[in-house]
């Protein structure tokens, strides 16, 4: 069983950054896609961004330009920079690691933007 581990949320205000980390405990980590999802009060969980294997980056609309995922391999880590937050950005944030037959989610951890 892989054990994902995120860290970074906290309270900031709009205009704001912070960066999100994902540690994951598999050695195989490199092949895994990666994501981040977010789910806010009363909604329903959706897609942030992916990378691929390979390094490819998807992004959600809403925070295309703001936000930039990576990944570091060697540290069976991903990462979600997010830039010029808003107060719709608040959510929980989810990390998410993925291969043809595995699912593994992280515990979520909160963002929250206000002044």
């Amino acid at each position: 069983q892989v054990q994902l581990v995120e860290s970074g949320g906290g309270l900031v205000q709009p205009g704001g950054s912070l960066r999100l980390s994902c540690a994951a405990s598999t050695n195989i980590f490199s092949i895994y896609g990666a994501a981040w999802y977010r789910q806010a009060p009363g909604k329903q969980r959706e897609l942030v961004a992916t990378i691929t294997r390979g390094g490819s980056t998807t992004y959600a609309d809403s925070v295309k330009g703001r936000f930039t995922i990576s990944r570091d391999n060697a540290k069976k880590s991903v990462f979600l920079q997010m830039n010029s937050l808003k107060a719709e950005d608040t959510a929980v944030y989810y990390c998410n690691i993925y291969s043809a037959t595995m699912n593994y989610w992280g515990q979520g951890t909160q963002v929250t933007v206000s002044s």
